[in-house]
């Protein structure tokens, strides 16, 4: 309950989640306040009407992935599971939204891998599929836990792909995010294109470091012709 009343304090459009958790019977049958429905639904049930879970990790004791919570409706997905391990949820989570403007706005939501070698094949195999699956001419927001702490997947992200960064772009640097109590690794990263960047956003409120081991960050955009 608290993680959800720290998100609709915030009360953005869109939320990218990552480790979100689809199922756990222990803790469900151990924590009495456990919701009985999935965590990003009954995160999301007060104020975001769409969203979506990827199962990437799964184990006896139930499952977690990626998700996305959004105000507008989602037109289509697709999860391409990134993990080399059964138990690591590492994803590239894409869905197309329609503004309100009807705008198309493609989401992609990603989580990478802890070793640089794998991340570097994460990283391929994601700029293929944006190549392939999303037009170069449709604004694009990719944002989650790039673990990323060498800043090498900028040229991935920027040359391939032609993706600015919102707090690098905004102050000069990425945001410092992990661990949350003492953020110093800057992990966690906005990217994006065909749409203007307004101003980033952290939110170091204490309370964040009993809800997650990372700093949540935002952005605020303007989308052309809306």
């Amino acid at each position: 309950m608290a993680i959800r009343e720290a998100l609709e304090e915030i009360n953005p459009d869109v939320i990218f989640l990552q480790e979100l958790q689809g199922e756990h019977h222990k803790r469900s049958r151990k924590i009495k306040s456990w919701p009985l429905k999935p965590q990003g639904e009954f995160l999301a049930e007060n104020h975001w009407p769409f969203s979506l879970y990827a199962k990437n990790a799964v184990y006896k004791k139930g499952h977690h992935g990626n998700g996305i919570l959004c105000k507008y409706p989602i037109i289509s997905w697709h999860n391409l599971n990134l993990s080399k391990a059964k138990f690591a949820s590492r994803s590239f989570l894409h869905a197309k939204i329609l503004l309100p403007s009807k705008v198309t706005l493609n989401l992609v939501c990603v989580h990478l891998g802890l070793f640089e070698a794998e991340r570097e094949m994460q990283l391929d195999l994601i700029a293929q599929t944006i190549e392939q699956t999303i037009p170069a001419d449709e604004p694009l927001i990719m944002a989650g836990d790039f673990n990323d702490w060498r800043k090498r997947a900028l040229d991935h992200m920027k040359i391939d792909l032609g993706l600015d960064e919102a707090f690098l772009s905004d102050l000069g640097q990425h945001a410092r995010t992990f661990p949350v109590w003492h953020p110093t690794l800057q992990v966690d990263r906005i990217y994006y294109r065909g749409i203007n960047l307004q101003e980033s956003l952290s939110f170091p409120h204490k309370r964040w470091r009993k809800l997650s081991d990372h700093l949540p960050i935002g952005a605020v955009f303007n989308c052309p012709n809306t």
